[in-house]
């Protein structure tokens, strides 16, 4: 029941992942990093810290009361990460929301699930939850099975887009993903791929943090959230900085109060975005704290992700005029992807 409740759990935060961006599409007259950082400033700096007072009791005594290297090496990796989120929104712009997410996570997924336990083996005392651990358990090398399987199936989601590229023009590539641009967005996904693997890499690193709130008789499910808070940080200065420069280049300060724009609208659509995005690592929290494997609470979180957006990506006829042959090979690849989460669910539980 405990992994039944886990996969639940991903897989609401996986829906909220996968679904953030569709309120980005409802924002008129603005400039991209106008409303990015808007929906930001809700993603990585006021859900975390709701999340956290509601949930951790005296979570900033946590915070302050953390030894200055956990807190530096947490924030750093949020800098790093948000590195990743920044360019994950740009992939989105160029490759749309089921290639797009396919490629960034494909990425995120291998390296998010397989280095803490590496790193673990070479670099630490543990014994438990290290690569070494999982290649000797049944269990361990049935998780590592669903890995590879996820990764095939983001492979053949690939493909399918670059069979997408091959077929259309321009003009029927932009019908659905207006600034479509294949290569463009291969750099950018591929570095956000990399990066966005930080975010596990930084609740690996404030661990101290949600062990500190069980001792304050936190909840278990709710114990990573205030991991989030200093995490968090550092994704939204990397986010700041880059969107405030973008303002400055493209002269965009004046979208914030531009009365020729739905200001209401614009700025209840980016908040409520900016919330969905931060849900999902909410329910990451839950999910992980129920399976109590980093590689296999991550796999399975980016896993959902990608299934729930390209489900999404289909209902906004992303791939509206492909052949047959391209449409079959992205069901394929989305069937794959939901096949690793079942591996991997049995992982668990074995």
């Amino acid at each position: 029941m405990q992994v039944l409740f886990g996969v639940i759990y991903h897989f609401i935060g996986g829906f909220a992942s996968g679904s953030f961006y569709i309120p980005y599409k409802k924002v008129r007259d603005w400039s991209w990093e106008s409303y990015w950082i808007v929906g930001g400033l809700f993603s990585w700096l006021l859900a975390p810290f709701v999340a956290a007072y509601l949930t951790v009791p005296n979570f900033m005594d946590i915070i302050r009361n953390t030894d200055s290297t956990t807190l530096f090496w947490t924030y750093v990796l949020g800098v790093l990460w948000g590195i990743g989120g920044l360019t994950f929104g740009l992939t989105m712009r160029y490759l749309g929301m089921s290639l797009g997410m396919a490629i960034v996570l494909g990425f995120c997924s291998a390296f998010g699930a397989l280095i803490p336990p590496i790193y673990r083996d070479l670099f630490t005392d543990a014994t438990k939850g290290t690569f070494s651990s999982m290649l000797a358990s049944t269990g361990g090398q049935i998780v590592l099975l669903g890995v590879a399987v996820c990764l095939g199936g983001i492979y053949i989601c690939g493909k399918a887009g670059v069979m997408k590229e091959s077929e259309l023009s321009d003009a029927e590539k932009k019908e659905s993903v207006k600034e479509f641009d294949f290569w463009k967005g291969i750099i950018v996904a591929t570095i956000s791929g990399v990066l966005s693997a930080c975010f596990n890499f930084g609740i690996e690193a404030g661990k101290v943090m949600a062990e500190a709130a069980l001792v304050n008789g936190s909840n278990p499910l709710f114990q990573n959230n205030v991991i989030f808070v200093p995490l968090l940080w550092g994704g939204l200065t990397t986010n700041f900085i880059w969107c405030m420069i973008l303002n400055t280049r493209n002269k965009t300060f004046g979208d914030y109060t531009n009365a020729k724009a739905p200001l209401q609208t614009n700025y209840i659509f980016s908040a409520i975005a900016g919330t969905t995005w931060f849900l999902q690592f909410f329910f990451y929290g839950m999910g992980e704290s129920k399976l109590g494997n980093g590689a296999s609470s991550w796999i399975l979180h980016m896993a959902c992700i990608i299934i729930v957006s390209n489900v999404w990506g289909i209902y906004f006829k992303e791939w509206k005029g492909v052949s047959s042959a391209t449409y079959r090979t992205i069901i394929l690849g989305i069937a794959t992807v939901i096949l690793s989460v079942f591996i991997v669910g049995i992982g668990n539980y074995w």
